[in-house]
């Protein structure tokens, strides 16, 4: 009775140890530059600035293991995933901004490191629905530097912001 005890005690710590220790990390960022000559355009591709934006991306995240990649289905969010996604060998998942960080979305990157990149308007939302908490602003049209990161672990939220220039 006393080595089945010992063996609950066991099980169960391990059991909760696992489980409050998960950690989820979100880094999501906004588009790089895309070409705005044609105003009547509103799905552009990047232009030169932001194709060189979106290499510098990938080698910002060289040393981060991300399980997946996310994009709105527009060019300039593609394209700008792209570099990552390809020096990753991970194919892009394409989400509905409407449908951002729903229980799926949840379910899907618990415990995982992933990258979104959205928009303007869309990613400081994103970042906000995951908080919980209205804390950031939509992004100035100009900034396609700012990198938002949001660790989960257990029922602890943390997020930051830094520019990457």
């Amino acid at each position: 009775m006393k080595n089945f005890l010992l063996l609950f005690i066991f099980a169960f710590t391990v059991l909760t140890s696992c489980t409050s220790n998960e950690t989820t990390t979100y880094y999501l960022i906004r588009h790089a530059e895309k070409d705005r000559t044609d105003k009547t355009n509103r799905n552009p591709d990047l232009n030169k600035n932001g194709q060189e934006r979106a290499k510098k991306w990938a080698n910002h995240f060289k040393n981060v293991q991300f399980d997946a990649i996310y994009s709105t289905n527009y060019n300039r969010t593609l394209q700008t995933a792209t570099p990552t996604a390809e020096s990753k060998n991970l194919e892009i998942i394409k989400y509905n901004p409407s449908k951002m960080y729903d229980s799926i979305f949840q379910q899907e990157t618990k415990g995982k490191t992933v990258l979104v990149v959205g928009h303007s308007n869309t990613t400081p939302a994103f970042v906000n629905k995951i908080l919980g908490e209205k804390k950031y602003k939509d992004m100035d049209d100009d900034n396609n530097a700012s990198l938002y990161i949001v660790t989960i672990t257990g029922d602890k939220k943390t997020s930051k912001i830094i520019k990457v220039d």
